[in-house]
């Protein structure tokens, strides 16, 4: 632990925490001090000027990224018949109706993201209380409730990601690996900050985007210029 504390300490060092540099420059700067023994995951943190408790302030949607997120994302699809038969085609990990919904409520969840055909949905309404807290419950403005079960799987696996902002307005999401390439890991970036400029909600008032930063799963934060992201739209 000691050698950690001592990586950890230089590569906090080598960053000056106060400085505020473009959005290709933050991710550099993240991407060469991620030197953990694994892949670290590469994550923008937007905070809005937003107050989600109001429901004309709330942002929230998916985008799929060009480049996937690097990450293995497991899927549970909740159908019967040939929509379940089309889930296991398109790659779901796990397919079912009462059999799956009992298996939630016994706590085996073996999914990262789920979704649901739309006459699944008296089932898995009685599971909110499970999957709401874990943010799993399927969603028909999420694209997570739908008849095209190939389309939802198929997205999910690819890089799809879901996000939703906090109490305090913000909304984060991992962008890719750091052993991804910087312009993959940009183009992401570039995908996710489009996804929240396009869902800005109605009742936002003055500054959306008050602060952007980039870290890495065991690196420290670099802020980002905000004026750098219009190059994005």
């Amino acid at each position: 632990m000691a050698k950690q504390g001592k990586r950890l300490k230089a590569i906090y060092a080598s960053v000056d925490r106060d400085a505020i540099v473009p959005l290709q420059q933050a991710i550099s700067l993240v991407k060469a001090n991620a030197k953990a023994k694994f892949d670290e995951t590469i994550e923008i943190s937007m905070n809005l000027g937003i107050d989600p408790r109001h429901a004309d302030q709330m942002v929230r949607g998916v985008v799929g990224l060009p480049n996937g997120t690097g990450k293995t994302v497991r899927v549970g699809v909740f159908a019967r018949g040939p929509k379940a038969d089309e889930a296991l085609a398109a790659g779901a990990d796990v397919v079912g109706a009462d059999d799956l919904a009992a298996a939630v409520q016994e706590g085996r969840i073996e999914f990262d993201r789920c979704i649901a055909t739309p006459d699944m949905m008296a089932l898995v309404g009685r599971l909110g209380k499970i999957l709401g807290p874990r943010g799993l419950m399927p969603n028909p403005r999420l694209g997570t409730v739908t008849m095209d079960v190939r389309g939802a799987v198929t997205a999910a696996k690819a890089g799809q990601v879901e996000f939703r902002a906090e109490k305090a307005g913000i909304v984060h999401a991992g962008i890719g690996k750091a052993s991804f390439d910087e312009e993959k890991l940009l183009e992401n970036a570039r995908a996710f900050v489009d996804a929240i400029q396009r869902a800005r909600p109605a009742g936002a008032k003055g500054t959306y985007v008050k602060k952007v930063a980039v870290a890495s799963t065991m690196g420290p934060g670099v802020k980002v210029d905000v004026a750098s992201l219009s190059a994005t739209a």
